[in-house]
């Protein structure tokens, strides 16, 4: 392994107070930063030029949103499962979770616009989580036997997915065919200790990117899986990370689970943060159904 570069604090992009901040992502069609509040069921879309923000509130828990390639609104990781949130309504279009104990969690589009989500159980029953794929009918279940399947991406060429399973620590990989929509079987890339792996984020040279709640940490892990960079943050709860179209990497954030101590001794917990980088994000496409 070689030299671990540290790289700068972050600085604050987004002053939050969110519960679990998540899934953030670059909606190319109006230039807006789009993220969630997981439990409070929420969807912000931040002018990062104007600072203008605007929530939406879907009545229910939402993991991760992907806005639409060629129509209005976007596709959503929900509760139930698969839907559309257009003109403030949400559609439920596959409810593959019907249990009530179950909820979408992390979920991005690959290159050909396929939704792909992680499902877990509220209470983090080992095993019980899948990860899903879904084209805008009914969605796949393609990997079983997780316990919180989280971060996901692709490297740049498209020919590996990876994936965090966050309880047993581990940065996964798996060949992945585009064309096909098909991911093999994954194995782990990288032991990520101490703190919890979250969301991820894929750059062109292709290093992954991953927030690591409870670690105070972005890691950056090589291809080969080692730790070749961190970013240091001043919250202890990073969640998940995305690029912008210059290369600046944005970092939601957590207040969940932490005391009244605890927050006056990091008072922007739950809010988003943005650090330059020397490189750029492999793009995330919009849904395509």
């Amino acid at each position: 392994m070689g030299t671990i570069e540290k790289l700068v604090p972050p600085d604050l992009l987004i002053h939050a107070e969110a519960d679990v901040g998540e899934g953030p992502v670059w909606d190319r069609r109006g230039g807006r930063l789009c993220w969630v509040d997981i439990l409070a069921g929420l969807i912000h879309e931040t002018d990062l030029a104007t600072g203008t923000n605007t929530t939406s509130v879907l009545g229910t828990s939402v993991g991760a949103v992907a806005p639409r390639g060629s129509a209005e609104g976007f596709a959503v990781a929900v509760a139930e499962g698969f839907g559309l949130w257009v003109d403030g309504r949400l559609t439920v279009v596959d409810p593959v979770l019907p249990e009530p104990n179950r909820r979408m969690n992390d979920a991005k589009c690959d290159s050909r616009g396929r939704l792909w989500a992680g499902s877990t159980h509220l209470d983090f029953v080992e095993g019980a989580g899948k990860l899903h794929c879904w084209d805008g009918g009914s969605s796949a279940v393609h990997a079983e036997g997780l316990t919180l399947p989280n971060g996901l991406g692709w490297s740049p060429d498209d020919s590996t997915m990876y994936l965090i399973d966050s309880v047993s620590h581990r940065l996964m990989r798996a060949p992945f065919d585009a064309d096909a929509g098909h991911v093999g079987a994954f194995t782990e890339l990288a032991k990520v200790e101490p703190g919890l792996p979250d969301g991820l984020a894929v750059d062109t040279d292709g290093f992954i990117w991953v927030a690591v709640w409870g670690g105070a940490e972005v890691r950056r892990y090589s291809p080969a899986g080692d730790l070749a960079a961190i970013v240091p943050m001043p919250v202890s709860q990073p969640s998940s990370c995305a690029f912008t179209p210059d290369g600046t990497l944005v970092i939601t954030s957590a207040r969940r689970g932490l005391t009244e101590d605890e927050l006056a001794g990091e008072p922007l917990a739950g809010s988003v943060f943005a650090v330059a980088t020397r490189t750029q994000g492999v793009p995330v496409s919009a849904f395509g159904g």
